[in-house]
């Protein structure tokens, strides 16, 4: 756990009691706050209890006694309309952060022998699978290791910081709006496309959140951009205008003058005085298709940043074993192989992993995003049939009309026992890929329990087919 002093002494108002909340609150009380914490949800208020901490129901309380507010990212912030604990707050002149924030603030108040290097990862895809891969790289440096965030283990229940320490730490646009302190040693936006504009009210406003990252980065701090969405180029542009960092554009689509990039499967380090061949990304079982070429670009790119050698940082790229519930085989039945990607929330994500397979038997739907699945019509051919869950299930049925065979499933386990007949029945090598595009709060707590739920139903087949035979 991470001790939070800045609040020492008084009291301080927690809402949202889920994993990053309880761990505020744990942080806080280390550093001698007092806490009022409440959630609208019944479990999360018992969860709280169960670990002893006494309730507050904020609705009733006298808010010019709290020092400040620490909001779960999940809860509206400002849109598409503040949460009540905002406007309490803000009427109340009460500061409003997050849990990220709270760590930065830990970091700032440490003395410079215990101060850790941080590196700060976000971007539309691929942020968990990058964090993952520089937390790889870091670990096979020898470097003290800590990932969490917005993967894994909330930020403030990972282990106190040393000088030797180095936070990975994966951030999404929720908790970027909640943070204003934050510096972190590398930064790295990896890739920009709409999502999440339910909760920012526009593109510029996610795109906001997103550059909030790069905020307090100066002179010998390192900031990764990704150049091959319009919007990283815009930003790779303007902070390279300011010049205060050194910034290392990365592409996995074009050869450039200056940066990281990826041809082929080949990564080129061009941040010298020319650009050489570092390491063949086809031979990386994990990081299949150019979107894990630009993963492994960033990381690259973040681990030179913290002074990892770049030949020990190339080699180790193609050890990374990968990553849960992102473009994970989970098993092989026959000539089937089951994929899950429950990672993929959007139609963006869904994009990479229907494009590195020929045929699929797809598995897709769930809470939809703005959008839907019409921006991937390209790879409709590539359906063999798709397999509809969730509330998304008609909509997506109507946009696949006429382009692929689709099946209402309504839930994870008949989509899997519907998928896994028909593909046997092809005879053929084949793919049943869950890549749902689409959030999973509709069915399940997050997509992780997704994933698990995908595997188990796969589980189940493997346990038949075995007594079957």
């Amino acid at each position: 756990m991470i001790p939070v002093r800045d609040f020492e002494g008084r009291t301080v108002a927690v809402f949202g009691l889920a994993r990053t909340g309880l761990a505020a609150a744990r942080a806080l009380v280390a550093g001698g706050a007092e806490v009022a914490l409440w959630d609208e949800k019944p479990a999360s208020r018992a969860s709280a209890e169960a670990e002893g901490f006494t309730l507050t129901d904020l609705s009733e309380a006298d808010w010019s006694k709290f020092a400040a507010l620490v909001l779960s990212p999940g809860v509206p912030f400002t849109h598409p309309a503040p949460h009540w604990t905002v406007e309490r707050a803000r009427e109340a002149g009460v500061e409003i952060v997050g849990d990220i924030e709270l760590f930065a603030r830990a970091v700032n108040a440490a003395p410079e022998h215990r101060r850790p290097k941080v590196v700060a990862i976000t971007g539309t895809n691929g942020k968990s699978t990058t964090t993952a891969l520089i937390g790889h790289l870091c670990a096979q440096a020898g470097r003290d290791v800590r990932i969490g965030g917005n993967i894994g283990i909330g930020v403030l229940d990972l282990p106190d910081m040393h000088g030797g320490a180095v936070y990975v730490l994966e951030m999404s646009s929720y908790q970027l709006d909640l943070t204003s302190s934050l510096h972190a040693d590398v930064t790295v936006i990896l890739n920009l496309s709409p999502d999440h504009l339910e909760r920012h009210g526009s593109m510029e406003g996610y795109v906001a959140a997103k550059r909030r990252i790069l905020a307090n980065q100066g002179k010998g701090d390192t900031a990764v951009i990704g150049v091959d969405d319009p919007w990283g180029q815009q930003i790779c542009t303007e902070i390279t205008a300011a010049n205060r960092r050194t910034i290392v554009p990365v592409s996995a689509s074009k050869a450039m003058g200056r940066g990281v990039y990826v041809l082929q499967g080949m990564l080129y380090d061009a941040t010298g005085e020319r650009a050489q061949e570092v390491a063949d990304l086809n031979v990386a079982r994990s990081l299949p298709g150019r979107h894990n070429w630009q993963n492994a670009a960033a990381a690259y790119a973040a681990a030179k940043g913290l002074g990892i050698p770049a030949d020990e940082a190339a080699e180790h790229l193609l050890t990374f074993p990968g990553l849960a519930h992102r473009m994970e085989t989970v098993a092989t039945l026959g000539r089937v192989r089951f994929i899950n990607d429950s990672k993929a929330t959007n139609a963006d994500a869904a994009r990479q992993a229907l494009s590195s397979y020929p045929k699929a038997y797809w598995i897709a739907g769930g809470q939809p995003k703005t959008g839907g699945i019409e921006a991937l019509a390209d790879l409709f051919p590539r359906i063999a049939k798709a397999y509809l869950v969730g509330e998304a299930a008609p909509a997506f049925a109507e946009t696949l009309k006429g382009y692929a065979p689709t099946f209402q499933a309504g839930t994870i386990d008949t989509a899997v026992a519907q998928a896994y007949a028909d593909a046997a029945k092809s005879g053929r090598d084949a793919v049943i890929l869950l890549s749902p595009a689409a959030a999973s709060f509709d069915q399940f707590s997050d997509f992780e329990a997704r994933g698990e739920a995908f595997r188990a139903a796969v589980q189940r087949l493997a346990h038949a087919a075995r007594g079957a035979a």
